[in-house]
């Protein structure tokens, strides 16, 4: 089954069909009749994270989705961007004429300090550039440093609708509200302006290519009556969500994933994206262990299952499956996913979307 859903992804599906299309597949989603592999932010282990170059290159690649990670701006736009803060995934400080907007922020518990795109309108973000997240690990994409603005999510939407009509298949984008509470706190709400995108580009129907995540859970639960799309829960091998914290709930991360949690999380979300760990764990070793229940138990409770992120380089392996010592040398990522995939996850996040995809196809 896997290699048929490959070389059906491959071989392409039916033309994309986002705002302004008159195509009979103009309400289709990409086929999902086998795992799935995600974009994660593109395909950065091969360009710098979030920008339309790394979204471009991972549906080249042959994937049908990606995800892409969304924030607000000054003046209410929605760009891609792993954090709010800017400093480690842009050229920010080597503009004088912004040195004063650098400063210390509480973000969900967690102290910050640089540049954040919620002091930014959208024409000053436009004039920085995107730079390699961890060039430490990923010292080639570096050469690709200054070339590419932070793309805002319209951006991201129109490149998917273009690429689409040119591959003749249909391609999505899985969209995080990244930090909702804090958004919510300042008065920048992500979740209105996501809507409103989506409703603009005609895509808040239930075939539309997209599939909206949260690490936290009321937004999740409001969202599940504005949009008809649909969501899943993210969660985390540790810490429990932001939105909790700031309630007073005492739930965790880890009560979400009990059999009882999945019931709850099944009445609003269609799919769980846990930490990989989660479903999977490490021993003191760092190697992997047995499987736990995760997957058994929210597919009983009615949710599809996407861990996230798979990586190819050492840094991110377990430790028996790194080739050698240096991190940023490739290890044997096709033991990693193959583990996971027999455990009847539905997709996963990847941060390679070729050599995922050979893992799906078993070649």
């Amino acid at each position: 089954m896997r290699k048929r859903w490959v070389v059906a992804l491959l071989s392409g599906l039916s033309l994309l069909g986002v705002a302004g299309s008159s195509t009979a597949a103009e309400d289709s989603r990409p086929a999902d009749d086998g795992p799935v592999v995600v974009g994660h932010r593109g395909a950065p282990g091969y360009r710098p994270e979030h920008t339309l170059a790394s979204y471009e290159l991972a549906f080249r690649q042959g994937v049908n989705w990606v995800d892409v990670d969304l924030v607000p701006t000054k003046d209410g736009q929605l760009v891609a961007r792993h954090e709010p803060e800017i400093g480690g995934t842009t050229d920010v400080a080597r503009h004088p004429e912004f040195a004063s907007r650098k400063t210390t922020k509480v973000i969900d518990g967690v102290s910050m300090t640089g540049w954040f795109t919620e002091d930014f309108t959208l024409a000053e973000l436009k004039t920085l550039r995107a730079t390699e997240r961890i060039p430490d690990v990923r010292p080639n994409n570096t050469i690709y440093n200054g070339l590419w603005q932070i793309p805002t999510y319209q951006e991201v939407l129109d490149l998917t609708q273009r690429l689409g009509r040119e591959l003749h298949r249909t391609l999505g984008t899985y969209p995080e509200v990244k930090h909702s509470t804090y958004f919510s706190s300042i008065g920048n709400p992500t979740e209105e302006k996501l809507v409103d995108i989506l409703n603009r580009n005609g895509l808040n129907k239930k075939d539309a290519p997209v599939v909206i995540q949260s690490f936290e859970v009321s937004n999740l639960q409001a969202l599940s009556k504005q949009v008809r799309v649909p969501l899943l829960q993210l969660t985390s091998a540790a810490g429990a969500p932001a939105d909790f914290v700031a309630k007073g709930d005492k739930r965790t991360y880890a009560d979400l994933v009990t059999p009882a949690g999945l019931k709850e999380v099944a009445t609003y979300a269609d799919y769980l994206g846990p930490d990989k760990s989660q479903i999977i764990p490490l021993d003191a070793a760092g190697n992997l262990t047995a499987p736990t229940s995760l997957v058994r138990d929210a597919h009983q409770a009615g949710l599809k299952v996407a861990p996230y992120t798979f990586r190819n380089e050492n840094n991110f392996l377990p430790a028996n499956l790194r080739s050698s010592a240096d991190k940023t040398r490739y290890g044997n990522i096709f033991a990693e996913e193959s583990a996971f995939l027999a455990t009847g996850i539905d997709g996963f996040f990847a941060d390679q979307p070729d050599t995922a995809l050979l893992s799906v196809s078993g070649s």
